[in-house]
């Protein structure tokens, strides 16, 4: 790689100090343009990838066509107005779902927490949309999902599916996601989530608010019932009383 080219990327790269083996390292920002609905709406767009403790960015640059990174996805974030200073914040962190986001998938109701948390974030004037690569079926990955999906077809929930293939419901982590958070934003945020363990995740270091901001939609006869138990077993806040009956 020329040493112009390097040099041109090294000034929007950041190394994060993370744990006691791993940096992140987190590139950025790109400006996105998006389409939502009838607008386009420009949008700033950072990706991040853990890299090794004493690892200099040249170094990453230098073997990058080694790595593979095609063979794995890597996370990101997209960061809309001014996300370091504004008052106020929405962040949403989003697992990623291959059938829910690409397919519209009617299984469950990822594609619309998608969309709808980018609008929002938008209409709010200010947030970050963390879009979390390794989240795929609440931490199996995409081809154990495939799995869980037939034993769902078969009568079991989703969290029994997830048992049943010897996994716990649910396995997130949302470390690196925070660490990048709070290099992007020192401020309080809001966070958009049905889900509790989210919010605890990002009040163990002072970063949100204390009420979440609910997303709920999009319920149809298909995934009424994986919404139900994601309230009754994995203790998400319910859209309405009707959700906590059996």
């Amino acid at each position: 790689m020329e040493k112009e080219v390097i040099n041109l990327l090294q000034n929007k790269m950041e190394i994060l100090l993370f744990n006691d083996t791993n940096n992140l390292c987190l590139v950025g920002p790109v400006k996105l343009p998006v389409q939502l609905g009838k607008d386009t709406v420009t949008f700033q767009w950072y990706t991040w990838l853990p890299i090794e403790k004493n690892q200099s960015k040249e170094e990453l640059l230098e073997m990058l066509p080694s790595l593979n990174l095609a063979e794995y996805q890597q996370s990101s974030v997209l960061v809309y107005g001014d996300f370091k200073n504004a008052d106020d914040a929405l962040i949403r962190m989003h697992s990623i779902c291959h059938t829910g986001d690409i397919f519209g998938s009617k299984r469950c109701d990822c594609g619309f927490q998608l969309r709808e948390s980018m609008k929002m974030i938008v209409e709010n004037g200010s947030g970050a949309l963390f879009y979390l690569a390794n989240h795929e079926g609440r931490g199996i990955g995409l081809f154990t999902k495939s799995l869980a999906y037939l034993l769902q077809q078969e009568g079991f929930d989703t969290v029994e599916a997830n048992n049943a293939l010897d996994f716990p419901d649910d396995m997130r982590n949302y470390e690196e996601p925070i660490k990048v958070l709070q290099f992007l934003r020192q401020k309080q945020v809001k966070l958009i989530t049905n889900n509790p363990k989210k919010l605890a995740a990002l009040k163990s270091i002072g970063l949100t608010a204390e009420e979440n901001v609910p997303i709920w939609g999009d319920i149809s006869e298909y995934n009424e019932n994986y919404l139900k138990t994601k309230v009754l077993k994995s203790g998400h806040i319910p859209a309405n009383e009707k959700m906590v009956t059996t």
